[in-house]
């Protein structure tokens, strides 16, 4: 029987979303306010759940106190109060859209998270609008 478990985060961020190759606009068409050339910030909410079997031993899918310490680590710190485009060194060429940020988190903690387990990153941008991605 497989059981999911989850850790809820929060980050603060700054980010532009454009092309550098297209002309302002064709990137404000397609972005909208979310191009402004001075940034801006979103409120980020991060659930992070692990799926997998109960260690008979614990009585864990994993030890929530690893995770939180995996997630501060690795996601906190890195991207807390930072402007994405210009201080992640992954996003300088990489548009820090909703997606392909979630896509960061899950790589950023997959390989710190047993093999045997399933790792699922729900972000959420907005309270209205958010992202989940599980790896595939």
């Amino acid at each position: 029987m497989k059981v999911k478990v989850s850790r809820k985060a929060h980050f603060n961020a700054a980010h532009r979303l454009f092309r550098p190759e297209w002309d302002d606009e064709k990137n404000t068409e397609v972005f909208g306010k979310c191009n402004n050339p001075n940034y801006h910030g979103h409120n980020y909410d991060l659930v992070v759940s692990v799926y997998g079997e109960i260690d008979k031993e614990t009585g864990f899918v994993m030890d929530m106190k690893i995770l939180k310490a995996l997630i501060k680590d690795k996601i906190e710190d890195v991207l807390d109060h930072k402007n994405l485009n210009v201080e992640v060194p992954e996003f300088k060429h990489l548009n820090p859209t909703a997606e392909n940020i979630a896509v960061f988190i899950w790589n950023k903690l997959r390989p710190h998270i047993k093999a045997s387990k399933d790792l699922e990153v729900v972000l959420y941008e907005t309270p209205r609008n958010f992202v989940t991605y599980s790896g595939e």
